[in-house]
């Protein structure tokens, strides 16, 4: 029997679920049990609050983990904490903690990008700043569109294109102000009282500036679970260059999303280079190139799963449709089993 330890919000959930009921509650924990036990692995649930790190052996361990999208990110900033430590302390944390700090973190996202350094990932160019005067620094004149994101944000929140300089500054005013009145005001005060007094910016928020992908009236997101591999296309907003946000019922799901050729075998490139058990990924397609657009390997959305007739699997060379309905608990432990059938 392998032991696994899940670790749960305040609240006592885990996971992300899109139809669950009540909302927000993650996916069932009696059902995780139940599609565990063919594999002979015990879950063992614990809430954060509870993972000790002093006289504790968390060498060789299991654990699996759930994030968190608060309001202002402070419980999610709390589970860093733990993460973190128990990959310190030898536990084997799946996803690894770089994949918690890109959730929700499209700073570190692209970080991460940049680390693996490899051509699948790369086909995008970004700039990542921590204010406004660093992006200005880099980008003192616009003489192509660029797409500016906040870190955090789903939906298309904090994404907007720049077309010309003006627009850049109006842009970046808006996604990077940070109001700390009482601040500034001290900061008014001392450049009175001390010549050459530098002021703190009011503009600190992260974000990130990319080159546009011209021509795409739409995305794909593909949900990976081990195998199964889950698609939808998102087309993109009326009058707007953004898919994402554009609205659940109007999204093709599972057989009716139409894949391109191709962009399967682009997916599980991605997932294979990521070495994640489970993974949802955005992808742009120009007609010629596949383009990484952004990816999360925890707590992403389900209702691709939720939506889809069918999920994708690869049969020798091809890519084909198996029309089964299975609950997220399962495809869940599917993959998780796989994954640690494949660590041993």
């Amino acid at each position: 029997m392998t032991e696994v330890y899940l670790l749960t919000d305040y609240k006592g959930f885990f996971g992300s679920k899109h139809n669950a009921r009540p909302p927000g509650t993650g996916m069932r924990k009696d059902l995780l049990i139940q599609y565990f036990a063919p594999y002979q692995i015990l879950p063992h649930f614990i809430p954060f609050s509870e993972v000790v790190f002093r006289d504790a052996d968390w060498k060789g361990k299991y654990v699996f983990y759930t994030s968190s999208e608060d309001a202002g990110l402070h419980y999610k900033d709390y589970i860093e904490d733990i993460v973190y430590g128990l990959q310190l302390a030898g536990a084997h944390v799946i996803p690894e903690y770089r994949f918690l700090r890109a959730n929700n973190n499209k700073v570190f996202m692209e970080i991460i990008r940049d680390l693996m350094n490899h051509p699948a990932l790369n086909t995008l160019s970004s700039g990542y700043y921590g204010s406004l005067e660093e992006a200005l620094q880099a980008y003192p004149e616009l003489h192509q569109p660029l797409v500016i994101k906040t870190a955090a944000g789903a939906m298309s929140s904090g994404v907007a294109r720049a077309v010309n300089t003006v627009d850049l500054k109006r842009i970046l005013k808006k996604f990077c102000r940070t109001p700390y009145f009482f601040n500034e005001f001290k900061n008014i005060v001392r450049t009175f009282k001390y010549p050459g007094y530098v002021k703190d910016s009011k503009y600190r928020q992260k974000i990130i500036v990319q080159n546009f992908i011209p021509g795409l009236s739409n995305d794909w997101k593909i949900l990976i679970f081990g195998k199964k591999y889950y698609i939808f296309k998102r087309p993109n907003r009326k009058n707007d260059f953004r898919a994402s946000g554009s609205g659940h019922d109007i999204y093709n799901y599972g057989d009716t999303a139409r894949p391109p050729q191709g962009i399967f075998d682009f997916a599980s490139q991605i997932f294979t280079l990521l070495d994640v058990p489970h993974l949802s990924i955005d992808i742009g397609y120009d007609g010629k190139k596949f383009h990484l657009l952004e990816f999360q390997a925890i707590y992403f959305g389900t209702v691709g799963h939720e939506r889809s007739n069918c999920y994708y699997e690869k049969s020798g060379n091809d890519w084909t449709p198996v029309y089964k309905i299975l609950d997220l608990e399962q495809v869940y432990c599917d993959c998780i089993a796989a994954y640690i059938k494949n660590q041993e």
